[in-house]
């Protein structure tokens, strides 16, 4: 079973199933997050749904690429958990199922693309206070863990 995080599903609501991938981005003691100002302004790690037929980690590439405007790469998966939760930009209750990876930002082409995104550098102890969902602060507590531990991207 996978760690669901934030509210319990409503009794009797219908919820789609929404699989996404994100990233915990580490590069030299920082993480890459995204700032997303609506619907509701919040620190995100970067990352978002697969479209139908999409390879999840080609997903996580055109994700962050949409949010951040950074090629990625050291990729590897760090876990996952579930949310239920309201998407009001597609007017849908979701159960979103989170795959997140740890990866390296690489190369920075240009801006985000996705409307409304900001990429932001923070130190990770600020990621673990502002992120807007208790799955991505989970996600980036278990990557500090392992990168203390040498498990992990430098």
């Amino acid at each position: 079973m996978i760690k669901r995080y934030g509210n319990s599903p409503e009794p009797g609501r219908r919820y789609t199933r929404r699989p996404g991938v994100y990233a915990v981005l580490w590069d030299r003691g920082a993480i890459l997050t995204t700032f997303q100002a609506e619907p509701t302004p919040e620190y995100q790690l970067p990352g978002g749904g697969i479209d139908k037929g999409e390879h999840p980690i080609a997903a996580l590439h055109r994700e962050v690429m949409e949010e951040t405007g950074y090629h990625i790469a050291g990729i590897r998966r760090l876990g996952a958990f579930r949310r239920f939760t309201f998407l009001p930009e597609y007017d849908l209750w979701a159960e979103k199922l989170c795959t997140v990876y740890l990866a390296r930002p690489g190369l920075r082409i240009g801006p985000p693309t996705e409307a409304g995104h900001r990429a932001v550098w923070m130190q990770p102890e600020a990621g673990l206070r502002l992120l807007g969902n208790p799955g991505d602060r989970a996600m980036l507590a278990l990557a500090l863990r392992q990168l203390e531990s040498g498990s992990g991207p430098r």
